[in-house]
């Protein structure tokens, strides 16, 4: 490794024994380039460090050697859009990765894997994974016309593998050994390989037991092999951007109608002398669904279909500027737990969507939230979020906000005006108490500290439990929304708050399409291919909380979130 000039960035993690460190901006492409493309030796003492990333750095063409040596606890490793080759990733992953999740090695202009991925021959026999717990894989937009069945042997518990933007002529091709145990890729559920140049798409996919997500669109592709129905997971599959012969099957694809094409080829297809057998198939479903119709099933079946709905996850990996939330300290001993995200796609611009968005968000607090003292929701318009955000606390009298309808005031002022009209409703009402809609004022009584949510401009934009700023109000015009969840009671509340919440935003987006008050009559056509699908999915993009130091304390939604209304929302990971 080259050492040339100091690091800050460097010197600092390791003083402030850092566990998550990210390298960006022309100053960092500037001494990669006086280093002779590689990175410094400082790196190599770091050995708490969990997350690298270092990515957009042209000069970057060798991690130089030992990386992996001096670095065992890295669960994540980014270094997309460099000028990494197979030699200069070679050296630095030449050993074991053994708590390696995550690798997104995205837009290095890769023509062949690295070594330690299976890049060689046959991979390395019996010798022990190099990356025994890589779950998730980048290796889009590099120049790959081939995978050999190495990687299955480097990576044996690999679920996610995204090969889209390569030059690969067939799938799975060289990707899977010769058959005989252990299976290769037991838990693969996604493999996306879009935007390729693939002719062929082999029977032996079906060899990919958990597989659940395929996307090969935008290919060379002119038949669909039998075996995909054998596939018994694959929920969601994306041919559309091919010239399949079979018109009638070409018909389905672009209708995303993944089920169709499934039972289609399962029946044999057009053109292959089983058309007798199609037609059997066809009234054996209509049978067996007039069956659980007589016996109450199958309407049931069909509403539970009908009903769902679909969103998709954008992961930090595969998200070009990732949105981080970093906590303070001192909201420990005031308001603990907090998560975010960003959801993308929202219409909230036709008739009186918006009226509902807001009535739906007052319902939550009212239900699940229990009168905002479990949790508190805040929903601010994407665009006017300021980035980097800070989850913090400050004095009374020092914390200002612009709340939603008001002008700027303190917060010490406004508990004064809120508990003011509390008092008075309390007596218009003739109640011995104050209302329901006004207890969470009393969450922040005797509190040295009250919580707050600050952009990079320094402008708190959310104050919870009490309300959030006239900045980033949401109008008919929002698009994306950035959504947080706190509480003072758990972690689990605010993810399990947040669930819902997804779910009825996106119960709310279908209602508007559905009662014709959208013009997304274009959607439909650039839609994934999903049950239920109306229109484009909405899209929820990971955002990571860390504390102080960088270290990761909350990310959502990870891939255990979103169980909670997994019966009646169908999700894409």
């Amino acid at each position: 490794m080259a050492a040339a000039g100091p690091w800050p960035e460097l010197e600092a993690a390791a003083r402030e024994r850092r566990r998550e460190l990210s390298l960006a901006g022309a100053a960092v492409a500037e001494r990669v380039a006086a280093g002779g493309g590689r990175l410094p030796e400082a790196l190599l003492a770091l050995p708490l460090l969990q997350s690298l990333e270092l990515s957009g750095c042209a000069a970057l063409r060798e991690l130089g050697p030992g990386v992996a040596a001096a670095l065992p606890a890295l669960h994540t490793l980014v270094l997309s859009r460099n000028a990494l080759g197979p030699a200069g990733l070679g050296a630095g992953l030449g050993g074991p990765l053994p708590a390696l999740r995550l690798l997104d090695l995205s837009g290095n202009g890769l023509e062949t894997l690295p070594a330690a991925l299976g890049g060689t021959g046959d991979g390395a026999g019996d010798a022990a994974p190099a990356f025994p717990q890589l779950r998730s894989l980048n290796l889009s937009a590099n120049r790959l016309r081939e995978l050999g069945p190495g990687l299955a042997r480097a990576a044996p518990q690999l679920q996610e593998l995204l090969l889209s933007g390569n030059r690969l002529r067939a799938l799975p091709g060289g990707l899977l050994p010769p058959a005989g145990p252990p299976a290769p890729f037991p838990l693969l559920s996604r493999l996306d390989a879009a935007d390729n140049e693939v002719e062929e798409l082999g029977a032996d996919i079906a060899a990919l037991p958990a597989l659940k997500s395929l996307d090969v669109a935008n290919n060379q592709l002119r038949e669909l092999p039998a075996a995909l129905a054998d596939c018994p997971r694959l929920k969601e599959a994306n041919f559309r951007g091919n010239q399949l012969r079979d018109k009638r099957l070409e018909k389905m694809v672009n209708g995303c109608q993944t089920k169709a094409i499934l039972e289609y080829l399962r029946a044999g297809g057009r053109g292959k002398g089983k058309a007798e057998n199609a037609r059997e198939e066809v009234r054996k479903k209509k049978r067996e669904k007039q069956q659980k119709k007589d016996s109450g099933d199958g309407e049931q079946d069909e509403v539970e279909e009908a009903s769902k709905l679909l969103v998709k996850v954008l992961h930090v990996s595969e998200n070009p500027a990732p949105l981080v939330v970093k906590v303070s300290p001192g909201v420990k001993d005031v308001r603990a737990f907090i998560v975010c995200c960003v959801l993308k796609g929202v219409n909230l611009k036709p008739g009186n969507a918006l009226k509902r968005f807001l009535s739906m968000q007052t319902k939550l607090h009212e239900d699940i939230c229990e009168k905002r003292t479990a949790a508190t929701i805040a929903t601010h318009d994407l665009q006017l979020v300021k980035a980097p955000l800070t989850y913090d606390v400050q004095p009374p009298d020092a914390l200002k906000i612009m709340p939603l309808g008001r002008k700027e005031i303190k917060a010490k002022d406004l508990l004064r005006q809120l508990q003011l009209e509390a008092e008075e409703q309390r007596k218009q009402k003739k109640r011995q108490n104050v209302s329901g809609l006004h207890k969470y004022l009393q969450l922040l009584d005797g509190k040295d500290n009250y919580p707050c949510l600050v952009d990079a401009e320094g402008a708190v934009i959310s104050f919870p439990p009490i309300t959030n700023s006239e900045k980033t109000k949401i109008r008919k015009e929002t698009r994306d929304l950035f959504l947080e969840v706190t509480s003072d009671t758990s972690l689990q509340i605010c993810k399990d708050v947040m669930d819902t919440l997804i779910l009825k935003i996106a119960e709310l987006n279908r209602s508007t399409l559905e009662n014709k008050e959208g013009s997304g009559s274009d959607m439909e056509s650039d839609a994934l291919c999903g049950p239920g699908n109306l229109t484009l999915p909405l899209v929820v993009e990971q955002v990571r909380v860390v504390d102080t130091d960088g270290n990761l304390k909350v990310l959502y939604p990870s891939k255990t979130d979103l169980a909670t209304v997994s019966s009646l929302l169908t999700v894409i990971r």
